[in-house]
């Protein structure tokens, strides 16, 4: 029952994703996310990645109540937000964004649909008129564009 809570919250965190990117992060938080289109901040670090530390709080809230009762499913909830928030820095940060120069020229049509949509959605410097929010699952017409290819 662990493990399924574990996957069930983080393919859920796909749909929150989607929710939070676009009411929140180009809503009343476009404060913070905006350097991440415009590319306003000349440092290594940008005011969007105070997002990884927002969404890291109730994770690690919820693992650290889950743990002190036992390991029930609060730990499981939490770890599944935590997983699912490693996927998004490996994915996001590092092979669409190459903080870190990995999987460049990967020519796996799942990795290039994702690297496409993501790529529509930044077309769009101001917080609105965006599209593709999502992370892990995109439109289907950019996963058609690389796994219809011969």
């Amino acid at each position: 029952m662990n493990i399924f809570l574990l996957l069930a919250t983080f393919f859920l965190m796909e749909g929150a994703t989607w929710i939070i990117h676009k009411y929140v992060m180009h809503g009343f938080l476009w404060v913070l996310h905006r350097d991440h289109h415009d590319h306003s901040n000349e440092g290594h670090l940008e005011r969007n990645d105070w997002f990884f530390v927002i969404f890291a709080l109730p994770a690690i809230l919820l693992m650290y109540l889950g743990a002190d009762n036992g390991f029930n499913h609060l730990f499981y909830i939490g770890l599944g937000i935590s997983l699912y928030g490693m996927a998004y820095f490996f994915v996001h940060d590092i092979f669409i964004h190459q903080r870190v120069k990995v999987l460049r020229a990967t020519q796996n049509p799942y990795l290039l649909a994702i690297r496409r949509a993501h790529k529509q959605h930044h077309k769009h410097t101001g917080k609105e008129e965006g599209e593709c929010f999502g992370f892990l699952w995109v439109p289907v017409k950019y996963f058609k564009m690389y796994f219809n290819r011969k």
